[in-house]
Parts: C-alpha cells; structure tokens; sequence
C-alpha cells in the first residue's frame, strides 16, 4: 500500500504543478478571448491526456500492485491532494469563500472541471488489464 500512496502524492503534484501553469494560461489567456465554458474544454483534455501517461509512469516506476484496492488506493489519494490543493488555493490563494467554491461546481466550467478531476482520480484503476481488476 505504500507504494500506492507514494504514487498518489507524485501523480498529484506532477499533475498538480501542470495545471497550475495551464490554468494559468487559461486565465489569462483563453479566457478573456473565448470564455470560461470554452477555455476549460480545450484545457481539459491536455491535462487529462498527461494525467493518462504520468498515471501509467508512475506506475511502472513505483510498482504499483496489480489489484483494484492499489490502484485505487493511488487515485484515491490523488484526488483527494488535488481537491484539498484546489480548495486551499481558491479560498488562501484567491480569496473565495468557501461557499464560493463550492459554488463554482454548480456552473458549467466548475462542473467540466470536477469531472475531469474524477476521471483524473479513475485512470489508475481505469489502467488496470482487462480481466484483473480483483484485489
């Protein structure tokens, strides 16, 4: 289990530190040009795309286990990282409240985002081959 969590913790931060620079790009960037709704989805899928290979990176690096409960183990406490990041950043960081924050998941790009950052925390198990998901 331990490997599944050193896995998690160097999943998020790397993914983590890349969606700080695209999120900065984002905003200051796409966003005044094209809108939150639109920025987000064309953000969404390159992050999501590197999340896949750092995911199966680390992975093979780090040995995770072959079994449901490691690999879910690894993207459990990836999300969990990168909720409580994203939350710490938005209230200390940007000054929201936290209902604010909580807030923004009931618009379009706040919903676009949570999902994204689900299926973020599903690619380890997701990665699992076809026929071996017990454990």
């Amino acid at each position: 289990m331990s490997n599944s969590l050193r896995a998690g913790a160097a999943y998020f931060a790397m993914i983590f530190a890349l969606g700080f620079v695209l999120g900065t790009v984002r905003v200051l960037v796409l966003l005044p040009r094209i809108g939150e709704t639109a920025a987000v989805l064309l953000e969404g899928p390159v992050i999501l795309t590197a999340s896949w290979f750092t995911c199966r990176f680390l992975i093979a690096k780090l040995r995770v286990a072959r079994t449901f409960y490691a690999r879910l183990i690894m993207g459990a406490s990836a999300l969990t990282l990168l909720l409580f990041a994203e939350f710490g950043l938005g209230v200390y960081g940007f000054d929201r409240s936290v209902a604010e924050h909580f807030a923004h998941y009931a618009t379009t790009p706040g919903a676009l985002g949570l999902a994204g950052q689900v299926v973020f925390g599903l690619f380890p198990i997701m990665q699992l081959p076809i026929g071996r998901r017990n454990g």
